[in-house]
C-alpha cells in the first residue's frame, strides 16, 4: 500500500511565500507522475501542477504559471509545492496524488492518479 502525506500547509498574507511538501511511504515503487491538485469551499477539485518523474517535466495551469514551482527530493519519492506571490483566490485544501504507471495520461484527470494525500489548508488574507 502506498501513502501521502502533506505537510507544511498554513496562514499567510497575499503576496507571502508557502511550501507544501508530499512524502510517499509504504512499498516500493517508481511514480509516473505526481499531482497537485487543490479545492477550494464550494467548489470542485481542480488540478494545480505535476510532475513526470521520468524525465523531471512540470505542468501548471495557466493561473499559478509563474508563481509556483513543483520539485523534487531525490532522496525518497516526495515533492514539493513552491507558492509564490499568492493571493486568496489560492485559498484551498492541497492535495497531492501519485500515479504508479507510466504511459501516456492526462495531468488534470483525477483518475490518471492511483493513491491520494488526506490535503493540508493553505489560507491566504488579503
Amino acid at each position: 500500500q502506498v501513502q501521502l502525506v502533506e505537510s507544511g500547509g498554513g496562514l499567510v498574507q497575499a503576496g507571502d511565500s508557502l511550501r507544501v511538501s508530499c512524502a510517499a511511504s509504504g512499498r516500493t515503487f517508481t511514480p509516473g507522475a505526481m499531482g497537485w491538485f487543490r479545492q477550494a469551499p464550494g467548489q470542485r477539485r481542480e488540478f494545480v501542477g505535476g510532475m513526470r518523474f521520468d524525465d523531471g517535466a512540470t505542468y501548471y495551469v495557466d493561473s499559478v504559471k509563474g508563481r509556483f514551482t513543483i520539485s523534487r527530493d531525490n532522496a525518497k519519492i516526495a515533492v514539493h509545492l513552491q507558492m509564490d506571490s499568492l493571493e486568496p483566490e489560492d485559498t484551498a485544501v492541497y492535495y497531492c496524488a501519485v500515479r504508479t504507471s507510466g504511459g501516456s495520461f492526462v495531468w488534470s484527470r483525477e483518475n490518471t492518479y492511483d493513491h491520494w494525500g488526506q490535503g493540508i489548508q493553505v489560507t491566504v488574507s488579503s
